[in-house]
């Protein structure tokens, strides 16, 4: 074999080991929720991920903040160059002038632009302000698609693993019933106990069918959120992930305070009303604008006649001055700018002490909620506690297969209520970290 060939053989192995070293990048999310999609197994992150890039309500939010600096960027326009020209021809009989007052001309080229006009400068900048309310918009609109594909995730989770513990339970009920009817049949036991246990195995298949519909529901908005497929499996991780933090409740509503959008939102509108005050007082300050214009005129509109010289290209570049010496519209904007900032003022502290209580609130029912799961995990030890006892009786030939069953079937109910109890604090805990802003980092 030749030396070229060996060259060739060289660069074709380092060409295979670079696409090697490729492949074993570590995905990006985006690529670990798309290879999640593929396979129907996704963690409550890979579920936010995609829920993310699928959004409608994000979308159109982006869209809306994109138009507000659109809006803003027409008032800055005026303080750019203007260019305009045209052409056109016009019969005039006496002195000629353009029904606007100005001389008709065969092509006219003009110039704009503002340099000091304080009230416009005002506006520019409340329009600035305005535009980022629909940033926040982005921001509030990201926060609740989180908090709803979570909840979502969080509830199927739950409703599968309740859905296992019932049919387990529905389990234990046709065994104690088919213990009771011999026992029946036998005539130790009195027919209210068939009954009693037909009502029981009936409430369970009652809330297993509840379940299911349910179950049908929320994988359902789930796939809404995610634009996963109908005909691709759904698989969950069913563990139980917390997002409590902890910080005292002094701490929160700092936080609160500084990330709640609609404060911001207020903030931002104090700030536009208070340029557009400080910008409709100087009204009492001239305004300069640059001009300038270049016309090419006809002699068929009788200039000579009118004029001691015709001159067909005429250039006008200048400086354009207005001075207001007495304005009563300027003191009526003044005064209004005025009272709307009053009135955002006044709006920016009531909802302050809004925020205030609303997190305290929301602190508090996590701390309600966090008692109520623990008389719950506790009341499912107790239960569980009780059945290996029971096991070890029933081992020990001192307890029947129904004792052992309607313990099971207590310590089913326990789970299920255990469920139910950690699902509520979940919530609890996602809307306190929403009310504080910090989902993003939770879920970053």
């Amino acid at each position: 074999m030749n030396r070229a060939a060996n060259k060739r053989i060289a660069c074709r192995a380092v060409i295979a080991v670079f696409l090697l070293s490729l492949v074993a990048v570590p995905p990006s999310r985006a690529q670990e929720a798309t290879s999640a999609q593929d396979t129907g197994k996704l963690t409550l992150r890979q579920v936010l991920t995609l829920a993310l890039q699928n959004s409608h309500e994000l979308a159109l939010a982006r869209v809306q903040y994109r138009v507000a600096l659109n809006a803003a960027g027409i008032t800055r326009s005026e303080f750019l160059p203007n260019l305009y020209t045209g052409s056109g021809a016009a019969y005039t009989s006496g002195f000629p002038a353009t029904p606007g007052g100005s001389a008709p001309a065969l092509f006219s080229l003009s110039y704009t632009e503002s340099l000091f006009n304080l009230p416009l400068r005002g506006q520019l900048k409340a329009a600035n302000d305005r535009a980022q309310n629909q940033k926040l918009e982005v921001d509030r609109t990201r926060d609740e698609v989180i908090v709803r594909t979570a909840s979502a995730y969080l509830e199927l989770a739950k409703i599968r693993h309740s859905l296992e513990l019932l049919r387990n339970e529905q389990t234990s009920a046709e065994k104690i019933l088919g213990v009771t009817h011999e026992r029946a049949a036998a005539g130790q036991e009195l027919p209210i106990e068939v009954t009693r246990i037909e009502l029981t195995a009936a409430r369970v298949r009652e809330r297993i069918i509840k379940l299911e519909g349910r179950e049908e529901i929320v994988s359902q908005q789930i796939r809404n959120f995610t634009g996963i497929p109908d005909g691709q499996s759904l698989d969950v991780e069913t563990t139980e992930p917390s997002f409590v933090a902890d910080q005292q409740e002094s701490e929160l509503m700092n936080l609160a305070l500084q990330n709640d959008p609609t404060i911001k939102e207020d903030e931002n509108e104090r700030l536009a009303r208070e340029h557009l005050l400080k910008g409709e007082r100087g009204g009492y300050w001239p305004t300069v604008n640059v001009v300038g214009l270049y016309q090419v005129l006809g002699k068929f509109n009788n200039y000579s006649e009118f004029f001691n010289h015709f001159q067909r290209n005429n250039v006008t570049v200048g400086i354009d001055v207005h001075i207001p010496l007495f304005s009563a519209k300027t003191r009526a904007n003044v005064a209004y700018a005025k009272s709307q900032m009053d009135a955002a003022e006044l709006t920016l502290g009531n909802r302050r002490q809004e925020v205030r209580l609303e997190v305290r609130q929301k602190a508090r029912d996590v701390r309600e909620l966090d008692a109520i799961r623990e008389v719950a995990r506790l009341d499912l030890k107790l239960s569980q506690q009780m059945l290996e006892i029971s096991q070890a009786k029933f081992d020990q030939g001192r307890a029947t297969l129904r004792d052992i069953e309607e313990i099971r079937l207590e310590e089913s109910d326990k789970w299920v209520a255990f469920l139910d109890a950690d699902f509520a604090r979940q919530q609890g805990q996602l809307t306190l970290l929403q009310a504080t802003g910090q989902l993003a980092k939770v879920f970053q």
